[in-house]
C-alpha cells in the first residue's frame, strides 16, 4: 500500500505590510501577501508570551487580484493552502532556498475598516461582505399552550 502524501496548510493572522502585485511575463497577476500569527509560548518568568511567526502567501489569478485591491496591512485574513520549496542561486552564485505557502484560497476576515478602530479592543468580529438574505424567514407567530398533532410537520 502506497503511503498518502498531504500538504496542507491553514492559519489565520494579520498582513504585516501591503500586498504587493505584479504580473507573470504571461500576464498572470500574482499577489504576494506575508502573515504574521501569534504563538503563545511561557518564557524564563513562567510568563505567558506572544511569540510572533511570519509567513510570505502567494495568491495567483483574479483572487490575488482581489487580494491586492481589498487587503491591506494590519488586515485579519485566513489562508487555506499548501507548502511550497524553492531553490534560487543569489547574484552572489550563493544557493538560497525558501518555503512559501501557496494559497487556495483567502478569506477576508474583520472589516474593511481595520482591525483597531473596530471597538473590540484589538479583537476582530468575522463580518461577510455579502448581505445576508432573510427573506424566506417567516417570523415564528407564539402559541397558546402545546402544540397539536396538525402543527407538528411530519
Amino acid at each position: 500500500m502506497a503511503a498518502t502524501n498531504i500538504n496542507r496548510v491553514v492559519l489565520t493572522g494579520n498582513l504585516t505590510r501591503d500586498p504587493e502585485l505584479r504580473s507573470t511575463n504571461s500576464g498572470t497577476p500574482v499577489c504576494s501577501l506575508r502573515v504574521a500569527c501569534n504563538t503563545r509560548r511561557k518564557d524564563a518568568q513562567g510568563q505567558w508570551v506572544d511569540k510572533p511567526n511570519y509567513f510570505d502567501v502567494t495568491v495567483w489569478g483574479a483572487q490575488g487580484e482581489n487580494c491586492a485591491t481589498y487587503l491591506q496591512k494590519g488586515r485579519p485574513v485566513a489562508v487555506d493552502g499548501r507548502l511550497e520549496w524553492r531553490e534560487w542561486d543569489d547574484p552572489n552564485g550563493n544557493k538560497r532556498q525558501a518555503i512559501d505557502i501557496v494559497a487556495d484560497s483567502v478569506q477576508f476576515l474583520g472589516s474593511r475598516d481595520g482591525g483597531e478602530n473596530g471597538g473590540g479592543g484589538g479583537r476582530f468580529t468575522p463580518q461577510s461582505d455579502v448581505p445576508a438574505d432573510t427573506a424566506d424567514f417567516e417570523t415564528a407567530g407564539a402559541t397558546s399552550g402545546s402544540p397539536s398533532d396538525d402543527d407538528i410537520p411530519f
